[in-house]
């Protein structure tokens, strides 16, 4: 169900299709925490566990929660393929007044080891609450958004995780705080939570099943290395799937050490602690929610690499930060103000709030990438897959980060040596999956030295089979049509342009198909016509430059016979699209011919459009008439679009 006239990704907290699922998430991702850290810290400050002790405490919680991650992710994205979503919420939201029913019961018993033994109980049971919402959460948002909102939808849920995780803390540590009645206040917090969370739920709309016949695998370990098979199918969700567990890894790391960093390093008490719990996520809420705004309303996974960068950047700026910081004088920590008071500590405080802004820049797109590649029959037990690959990350991180400090590492150095192996990790998933490259290099292109300008784009189909047919201006004229699209585009080009050393290197990492005249390589003719049949046939979106090379004097050349040929092998509609001002630019050829001989010769942030036409049946296209509804475009387009040639020659490459 697509909005493509909606404005701002707050606007859909307006509509149902969206606010009551994005409060009942929000909801129960506030309860999570305001139990588990209520819970935390009193076993931690308030009871005295002989078998339990405070040290252990965190790590005994936080395992039994992530436990049913691993063991019921496979059947719980079977659940939501099968079922009805809104339905399955409804459960869900049920079963958690349930277990909060119980925690409360438990909150308010003498017998201290009937009160943790049975809390502990309910840690379990909300772990299995959160693994049974999980897929449906992420498999829901693409039946109700479309493609245009997808990603800010996604920052929007996103951004309101992060701060239910930070209210539930907050909330879980006042209420069992108070002098009188503090595990009473929290029984009942929590019983109410649950009980607001399922009254939301009931106005969530229908969602169907996308896969009603699936019968269920009761085995958990058998399902669950299916799903890791069936997301292994996919190559580039796959890999996006281990990009979001390194996220996961990577965040696990800072957030697992906030207490003690905040202890032994910033010599901050316990409300230190808390402001770097609320800087980390007001970070990480404002980067998802740029998401949107940055990407121009597509799912633009050029985001992820700059998000890729900034968390490397940041994480080694924050070891640095945190070296030879003031002690404080005359106390043994800081109070809250007296730590605000220190320049020094800004400077960490802002590391941490953009290594957790690039967070949200590197996990929204993925997360949307996934949604929108995955099977729709299959999306639910993917995103049950990217459970289990989180989980197993998490775990992963705190062992390795227990081992470094075991070996003597200290806190900066194991932030310091998590940057520098998410570097390593983002560029071996980037040269794996070289489309986050060439985004990444369109979307740099696209604010940092073009003000591009998108109308028509609608007209790229978001699914299917499709031919975007351009005229050819300039060297970088793929990679601004590859920031306009909402899909990968496979281009066909001029061989020669791939002895161009660096875009000639980018244009082969990422698969462009070259081709040459029949008669001078008839095997790389042969074989381009063939590749680019199979890209249609794949449903794919194929990129064609039909004047054959790039244009020397700004006219529109006469379009040739191979877009014809491309057809007859594999018809397909064909989108017209034109480019406009980058005639006269510096990767366009001009001054005898020759390109790039000023760089920036037409300064920073010189605007070009792109402009997409209604697309023409495959029936009806003929490079005639394919030239005339480009050049009406050019023509119609921009201040400076260039003068139309009217001549076409037929001739055998596109």
């Amino acid at each position: 169900m697509s909005h493509p006239d909606q404005t701002s990704q707050f606007a859909l907290l307006g509509q149902r299709r969206f606010a009551p699922f994005f409060w009942t998430q929000f909801l129960g991702a506030g309860n999570d925490n305001l139990f588990k850290f209520a819970f935390t810290v009193l076993v931690t400050y308030q009871l005295q566990v002989e078998w339990l002790p405070p040290s252990l405490a965190g790590l005994a919680i936080g395992a039994l929660f992530i436990l049913p991650f691993l063991l019921f992710s496979a059947t719980s994205g079977q659940l939501a393929d099968k079922l009805d979503k809104a339905l399955l919420m409804r459960f869900v939201k049920s079963l958690e007044i349930g277990i909060m029913g119980l925690a409360a019961w438990a909150f308010v018993q003498d017998a201290v080891n009937v009160r943790v033994v049975t809390l502990l109980a309910c840690v379990f049971l909300m772990g299995l609450h959160s693994t049974l919402f999980g897929p449906v959460k992420f498999a829901y948002l693409p039946q109700h958004l479309g493609e245009r909102e997808i990603t800010g939808g996604n920052g929007m849920v996103e951004m309101g995780t992060f701060v239910a995780i930070l209210l539930g803390n907050v909330v879980g540590g006042l209420l069992i705080g108070m002098a009188e009645g503090g595990a009473r206040a929290v029984a009942i917090g929590c019983v109410a939570v649950a009980l607001l969370g399922r009254v939301v739920v009931q106005f969530v709309p229908p969602t169907p099943a996308t896969d009603p016949t699936l019968k269920i695998n009761p085995n958990p370990f058998t399902e669950t290395w299916r799903n890791l098979k069936l997301a292994h199918g996919n190559l580039v969700v796959f890999r996006s799937l281990l990009g979001i567990s390194w996220m996961w890894f990577f965040g696990a790391v800072f957030l697992s050490q906030f207490p003690a960093f905040a202890k032994e390093v910033l010599h901050g008490n316990e409300q230190v602690a808390s402001l770097l719990l609320v800087v980390f996520s007001v970070g990480i809420g404002t980067g998802s929610l740029l998401c949107e705004v940055l990407s121009k309303r597509h799912v633009e996974i050029g985001l992820v690499p700059l998000g890729a960068i900034g968390m490397t950047v940041f994480s080694v700026d924050l070891y640095f930060a945190a070296t030879g910081l003031p002690l404080p004088q005359g106390a043994a920590s800081y109070t809250l103000g007296a730590f605000l008071a220190q320049p020094a500590h800004w400077r960490v405080m802002l590391d941490l709030a953009l290594l957790a802004g690039s967070a949200g820049l590197y996990s929204v797109p993925m997360y949307a990438l996934i949604q929108l590649r995955a099977p729709k029959s299959h999306r639910a037990r993917i995103i049950a897959a990217n459970n289990i690959l989180n989980a197993l990350f998490m775990i992963a991180s705190s062992l390795i980060a227990g081992a470094l400090l075991g070996a003597g590492a200290t806190i900066p150095q194991v932030f310091l040596a998590t940057g520098l192996a998410n570097a390593l990790v983002a560029g071996y998933i980037f040269l794996l999956v070289p489309e986050y490259l060439l985004r990444f290099l369109a979307f740099m292109l696209t604010r940092f030295v073009y003000r591009l300008k998108l109308t028509g784009d609608a007209h790229i189909p978001t699914e299917g089979a499709a031919i975007v047919a351009a005229n050819h201006v300039s060297f970088v004229d793929a990679i601004v049509l590859a920031a306009a699209s909402p899909r990968p585009i496979r281009f066909m080009m001029d061989h020669r342009i791939f002895a161009t050393p660096v875009l000639g290197a980018l244009f082969r990492l990422v698969k462009a198909i070259p081709v040459a005249p029949q008669k001078e390589d008839p095997v790389v003719y042969e074989r381009a016509f063939a590749e680019a049949a199979k890209v249609l046939a794949e449903g794919d979106v194929l990129g064609i430059f039909p004047e054959g090379s790039i244009t020397r004097d700004g006219t529109l050349q006469p379009f040739k016979g191979g877009i014809m040929k491309i057809l007859e092998r594999q018809p397909a509609p064909v989108v017209p699209v034109a480019l406009v001002n980058l005639w006269g630019s510096t990767f366009s050829r001009i001054e005898g011919g020759r390109a790039m001989a000023r760089p920036l010769r037409r300064g920073l942030f010189s605007r070009v459009e792109v402009i997409a036409g209604p697309a023409i049946p495959a029936a009806l296209v003929t490079p005639e008439r394919l030239q005339t509804a480009v050049g009406t475009l050019l023509h119609t387009g921009g201040p400076n679009p260039g003068p139309v040639a009217v001549p076409v020659a037929r001739s055998s490459t596109p």
